[in-house]
């Protein structure tokens, strides 16, 4: 989630449309310029005892962050907490319950990338010697209650927290307990925004199976391969799911800013403290009538916060956000933007990727999404077959886009290596939530603890 620390003092007032339509207009940029950001969490445990650190205990998530000062990192703090650290890498921020997330700078290509995600494992191992923790890439804890989690010093969390329970049953879980990697891309025009965003949100079932590594709850099987997947489904119905409005005639800027108008409000930042506005209109807002700042209109920057609040499977704000992948290691952190750049970076595949799911009612993309926790590639697909059935042809799509690209590395290689876990995945017809269960029942004789050893 975002970082914020300070108020903008010279912040433009919204007096119009234009400016709501404004951030996403930015975002557009001429092929040559498009980039790719990773975002990548990780949960934090203690070797000792695998217990979740708290913010404050020595050798905890502050440490941890502050220990990042040695490679260049600096802080960033609220209310005099540092919650987050920037560098020329990006920022590392903190989920609320201490997962440790990187999200990256706006790279060229995905050698980059993958250097990026290498410089920062690096970095955080080193620290985590320190301070005697590891980082553990999955799609949520394995093992813990809510309970049993720490609560970091972030405004924007103490009050999503109190409102999470009002609007669902598991988007406590989401905060707390689960962890995800996800891939921002560009985009050339508002017509470019609107392909990629379809088949992005199209496609989005079939990256959240290839990446299915959810399988445990408080230490045993819950019956799913992307549990995580599974809690968005009953977290918030006002700020997620897949949008069918996206599939509608004349979607583009405007529709985005009505839905995004209808989202209702977390929190408005003011003087370096966030205010509680859940379930608050921005349109109310907008008229000067939100009842916790009465007689006062939103600025520039309250618009960008709020964008930040919706949660669907594809987000559009100046850029688009792929967020259907759940947690994993260094290979899968990787492949995961190597997938969508392959697909909606080169207009080719992008063309040959929509083609494939166009003709699919917004019944059966909601079908798939539906099905896809519990059976990954397994999932029913539109038209007779099984997930896994077009997953080669899709991978075979993406490679062909990559190498389209023709992004080299020092040796020579272009950016298809990269997708090379995912064909592992689809050739051995077990994604990793099944593999882990495999272990799970078999050598780790139903021990979770067993899942620590497979930490970064």
């Amino acid at each position: 989630m975002s970082t914020r620390d300070t108020s903008a003092k010279e912040d433009p007032i919204i007096e119009s449309r234009d400016q709501l339509v404004a951030p996403m207009q930015s975002g557009e940029k001429p092929k040559a310029d498009w980039r790719i950001g990773t975002e990548h969490e990780k949960l934090v445990f203690r070797r000792e005892d695998f217990r979740a650190p708290s913010y404050d205990e020595p050798g905890g998530i502050r440490d941890i962050l502050m220990s990042l000062r040695q490679f260049g990192w600096e802080p960033v703090e609220e209310g005099g907490k540092v919650i987050a650290m920037r560098g020329d890498d990006g920022t590392v921020s903190l989920e609320p319950a201490g997962q440790l997330e990187l999200s990256g700078a706006p790279l060229e290509n995905l050698h980059q990338t993958c250097a990026e995600t290498g410089r920062h494992l690096d970095q955080v191992k080193r620290v985590g010697e320190d301070c005697g923790v590891g980082f553990l890439g999955l799609g949520m804890w394995p093992d813990k209650t809510r309970e049993e989690l720490p609560i970091m010093p972030k405004g924007r969390y103490e009050i999503m927290m109190r409102h999470m329970p009002r609007v669902g049953t598991l988007g406590l879980d989401m905060m707390l307990r689960t962890c995800t990697i996800q891939v921002n891309l560009d985009y050339s025009s508002e017509v470019d925004m609107v392909q990629k965003f379809r088949t992005g949100l199209a496609l989005q079932p079939l990256a959240t199976a290839l990446f299915a590594n959810s399988p445990f709850t408080e230490g045993k099987p819950n019956g799913y391969l992307s549990y995580r997947s599974h809690i968005w489904s009953d977290t918030d119905s006002h700020r997620t799911g897949m949008l069918p409005f996206v599939f509608e005639d004349g979607f583009g800027y405007e529709r985005w800013v009505d839905y995004m108008l209808d989202v209702p409000m977390y929190f408005v930042f003011r003087d370096g403290k966030y205010l509680d506005a859940a379930g608050l209109s921005f349109r109310d807002f907008l008229d000067g009538k939100l009842s916790i700042l009465p007689g006062e209109k939103p600025t520039q920057s309250d618009w960008w916060d709020h964008l930040s609040t919706a949660f669907p499977e594809v987000r559009l704000k100046s850029f688009l956000e792929m967020r259907g992948a759940d947690g994993g290691p260094w290979s899968r952190i990787c492949a995961l933007p190597a997938f969508w750049v392959g697909l909606l970076y080169d207009q080719g595949a992008l063309d040959a990727a929509w083609d494939l799911v166009k003709d699919w009612t917004m019944e059966e993309r909601e079908s798939l999404r539906n099905a896809v926790p519990k059976l990954a590639l397994d999932a029913p697909i539109p038209g007779g077959g099984k997930l896994r059935d077009m997953a080669k042809e899709v991978l075979a799509v993406a490679r062909s886009g990559l190498a389209a690209r023709g992004r080299l590395n020092t040796s020579g290689d272009n950016e298809t290596g990269f997708l090379e876990t995912l064909d592992e995945i689809v050739a051995s017809g077990k994604v990793p939530a099944q593999v882990m269960l495999d272990r799970y029942h078999g050598e780790w004789g139903g021990d979770i603890k067993r899942v620590y050893k497979y930490s970064f």
